[in-house]
Order: structure tokens, then C-alpha cells, then sequence
């Protein structure tokens, strides 16, 4: 009989290795596709900065053209920003 359960105890300890070993590939395989998207998006970003200074450079170049004074314009969008968020605050306090 002191053979019979030690066997049982073997097998369920066999199994739980088993199951742990399967989880362990799975969460493998999670990471490295976690890692994968992150690259990818990493690459994307770099590459839409790139676009967006290239922008920017032609909106400075077309704003001092037609004298455009650019800080002035950032500035007006910031006040706009700030007042929009500001009554997003008073009405969500409401």
C-alpha cells in the first residue's frame, strides 16, 4: 500500500511539473511576441517622428513666408488647450 500512494503522489507532482512546464512555454511565447510589437512600434514611432520634423520644417518655412510669427500661434493653442481642459475639470466637479 506504501507503494500505491507514493506512485499517486509521483504522478500528481508529474503532472504539476508538466502543466507548470506548459505555462512556462506559453508565457515564452508571450514575451516574445510583446517584444516583437514593441520593436515594430518602436520603428514605426522613429519613423513618424522623422515625418512630423519634416512637417515641421515645411510649416516654419511656409509660416515665415507669409510672416507668420509661429510662437505666437503655439501660445493661442496652449490657452485653447489649457481653457478646454479646464472646463472638462468644472464639468466633471459639477
Amino acid at each position: 500500500m506504501g507503494f500505491g500512494s507514493t506512485a499517486k503522489k509521483l504522478q500528481q507532482v508529474t503532472d504539476m511539473a508538466e502543466d507548470v512546464y506548459t505555462r512556462l512555454n506559453q508565457l515564452r511565447e508571450q514575451v516574445a511576441e510583446t517584444r516583437e510589437t514593441v520593436d515594430e512600434t518602436k520603428v514605426r514611432i522613429d519613423h513618424m517622428e522623422n515625418e512630423l520634423a519634416e512637417q515641421r520644417a515645411l510649416l516654419e518655412a511656409l509660416a515665415e513666408e507669409h510672416d507668420i510669427d509661429i510662437d505666437a500661434v503655439t501660445a493661442d493653442v496652449h490657452v485653447v488647450d489649457a481653457e478646454e481642459a479646464a472646463g472638462e475639470d468644472d464639468d466633471e466637479s459639477a
